[in-house]
């Protein structure tokens, strides 16, 4: 949910607890706007306990986790798809071309990686804590390695094209 819309909604229930039942209508708006954020926060400390459980960085499925990616995902619902904390990656330097690290127009960019017990791993980049891109980076079949067999396409449902890939 947007933040402006959260605050808008918990300003508009206080506003008609008042205008209908005074200040106990206030009251109760409180204590329902206290409720919804302690369900936010259980919900965010249950993700980390669970990912809190396995290896940083590590995954089933690399393959799988990069086909459920899409663009605009946060962390913590990241963090449910993997069951584990990425690991952290450093971000490139930014050349003499845009904005400043931390003047305004500048996005926070944040990189975590995982990877699974086949050597195939997913890099994530979110952008202002957002997913905005992913790539998945298959292990190399070295020498005497078996090639990996041929994986079936599915067929895909919506639009047809595949941010990140």
């Amino acid at each position: 949910m947007n933040a402006a819309l959260g605050w808008g909604l918990a300003a508009l229930a206080v506003a008609a607890g008042f205008i209908g039942w005074g200040w106990p209508g206030v009251a109760l708006a409180l204590t329902v706007i206290v409720f919804w954020l302690l369900l936010q926060f259980s919900r965010s400390l249950r993700v980390l306990r669970e990912a809190s459980g396995r290896p940083v960085g590590s995954v089933d499925n690399a393959v799988m986790l990069h086909a459920k990616l899409h663009r605009g995902l946060r962390l913590p619902q990241i963090l449910r798809l993997t069951r584990s904390l990425g690991r952290k990656e450093p971000v490139p330097q930014a050349g003499a071309t845009g904005a400043a690290p931390g003047g305004p127009g500048a996005s926070v960019e944040e990189r975590f990686s995982w990877a699974d017990a086949g050597g195939d791993s997913v890099l994530a980049v979110l952008r202002d804590g957002r997913l905005a891109e992913w790539t998945l980076t298959r292990r190399a079949a070295g020498p005497g390695a078996p090639a990996p067999p041929p994986q079936p396409q599915a067929a895909t449902s919506g639009s047809g094209d595949a941010p990140g890939t």
